[in-house]
């Protein structure tokens, strides 16, 4: 990628120390009160783990209406926040587009006799990440029922909204056939409610017999994508399922004795929800005389169709719970078309960046809205800084309760932290967006402390060479969910109440091993 095609939004100033760098000492705190002291001595046990002996680990503690700090390590440092980074892009977005925002996709046609269209008919999107195969045929059908039966000229599909650049600035080459770094467009697709925009879902299933070949079907039905089907049935079930780079092309390959799904990326989403329009149209009779090509609208073409999204305030619980990466980054496209009238990247993270800085973080350096980029950083101590200060905001509650939510186990309610602390006071307490690459955890948010007491915190951990520390990460927020300032609290039944080797619920592509993998990117069926 040439250096003209990077994006970097940095912005680094002198931060008020908020505690002792490598110390868990509260900032300013001589004789902390017995409650603080507990509290320290029992977060510095926690963090003295082997795991990050050769990692950095920066936390921050604070009371969330007063800003007290209750623990701080290397809380100023900056640390790759993995899909933390999402606490900035939702709540910019929130701020910038408002609970109420839908995203539109149009039907256009400049000119029309009777049941023809004379020229084009356009495909124009905005960037909903939420259209379904379904959608595109209600779409379809509508064109249909306005009477129209023949275009004369070509299907235009208009992804103008956005610009072309469709892969995040430092993305990893390798992750491109995955749906989690699925390519960006204002036209886009996604084969279910999880709303991975830019994906299909390839399904694999048992032939009919052994060694017989593998049957292998795809959510949405399309022409689309091609299949080459190497795949057969055996005794376990060993899959891969890889698209060809530059190409629709996807090659199974291996055994298959249970039914398995692979979410995949498309290439092209622009033409892949052009696909699935034109194939609508067919199906309702409508009939395109011409070829499927990209173009932009004419400038008095007249609406046959259209249809909102949902609200933002009802996709956050997808993008929020399910840790969404596509959702983060047409987000981001988004804000930067609606405040300067382009939908870059650079003009979204201007935007996530001011709000940041508006909004108590002052150090700072973002790539992406997502967090894929290993290139974005954040400092705990500027997190919750950001958690504090959105807590006055109109759509905070909104946004509060897209948050996963610790041990609840509807997946659209505890989201990716739906396995974990179950059971402890942390359990339907604990609001707060995970984060996780290779090497990568994280986890920051909101936790009512025993007391009554609302506190942020913020917890990230870089460099670790094996065994993601997330039980580390929930030790901490169990025991601030047992701090109070009236007396001791014998952090060993956090200990015993989150133990090592807890099921992992993040994830970081397809080399890491299970320990490192988030459960929004294995999908339900995996966690």
């Amino acid at each position: 990628m040439r250096l003209s095609r990077r994006i970097t939004i940095m912005l680094a100033g002198a931060v008020l120390a908020t505690g002792i760098a490598g110390s868990g000492v509260p900032a300013g705190a001589r004789d902390p009160a017995p409650g603080v002291a507990d509290l320290t001595r029992d977060l510095d046990q926690i963090l003295a783990d082997s795991r990050l002996a050769p990692a950095r680990a920066g936390v921050a503690v604070r009371v969330a209406a007063t800003g007290e700090d209750l623990y701080s390590l290397d809380a100023d440092k900056l640390f790759a926040p993995a899909s933390n980074t999402k606490l900035l892009t939702s709540a910019a977005a929130l701020d910038t587009l408002g609970t109420g925002f839908r995203f539109t996709t149009d039907v256009l046609a400049a000119s029309r006799v009777g049941h023809t269209v004379a020229g084009d008919l356009t495909l124009r999107g905005t960037g909903d990440p939420t259209m379904l195969a379904a959608d595109y045929d209600a779409l379809a059908a509508k064109v249909a029922a306005a009477g129209v039966k023949v275009v004369t000229g070509r299907l235009v599909a208009d992804d103008t909204w956005f610009d072309d650049v469709r892969l995040g600035t430092d993305w990893a080459w390798d992750d491109e056939p995955y749906y989690y770094a699925g390519q960006i467009s204002a036209l886009t697709a996604s084969p279910d409610t999880d709303y991975d925009a830019g994906s299909v879902i390839v399904s694999v299933a048992p032939g009919d017999g052994p060694g017989k070949a593998a049957k292998v079907s795809t959510t949405p039905a399309t022409g689309y994508v091609k299949i080459v089907n190497r795949a057969v049935t055996g005794d376990e079930t060993d899959v891969l399922v890889e698209r060809q780079h530059g190409t629709n092309t996807v090659v199974v390959t291996g055994t298959v004795s249970e039914p398995y799904d692979e979410w995949v990326a498309v290439w092209d989403p622009t033409l892949y929800a052009a696909t699935l329009f034109r194939e609508g149209l067919t199906r309702h009779g409508v009939k395109v005389l011409g070829p499927t090509v990209r173009g932009t609208a004419p400038a008095k073409a007249a609406t046959v169709a259209s249809r909102q999204s949902m609200t933002l305030g009802d996709l956050l619980v997808p993008f929020l719970k399910l840790s969404n990466n596509m959702h983060a980054e047409i987000l981001t496209k988004t804000m930067g078309r609606k405040v300067s009238g382009t939908g870059t990247w650079a003009a979204g993270l201007a935007v996530t960046t001011a709000f940041a800085q508006a909004n108590g973080i002052k150090t700072l350096r973002l790539r992406d809205g997502s967090g894929l980029s290993r290139v974005d950083a954040l400092t705990p101590a500027g997190i919750t800084a950001l958690l504090a200060a959105v807590r006055g905001k109109p759509w905070f509650p909104t946004w509060y309760a897209a948050l996963p939510i610790a041990g609840e186990a509807d997946r659209m309610v505890g989201g990716t932290l739906r396995s974990r602390m179950g059971g402890t006071p942390a359990a339907g307490n604990v609001h707060a967006k995970t984060g996780s690459l290779t090497g990568v955890t994280a986890l920051s948010g909101y936790v009512t402390s025993a007391d009554g007491e609302p506190l942020v915190f913020s917890v990230i951990s870089n460099g670790y060479l094996s065994g993601a520390p997330r039980d580390l990460e929930d030790r901490i927020a169990v025991r601030l969910a047992q701090f109070t300032r009236k007396a001791a609290v014998d952090e060993t039944a956090a200990a015993r109440s989150v133990t090592p080797g807890s099921p992992p619920q993040e994830a970081a592509g397809p080399a890491p091993s299970a320990g490192d993998l988030e459960c929004s990117w294995l999908k339900p069926a995996q966690c």
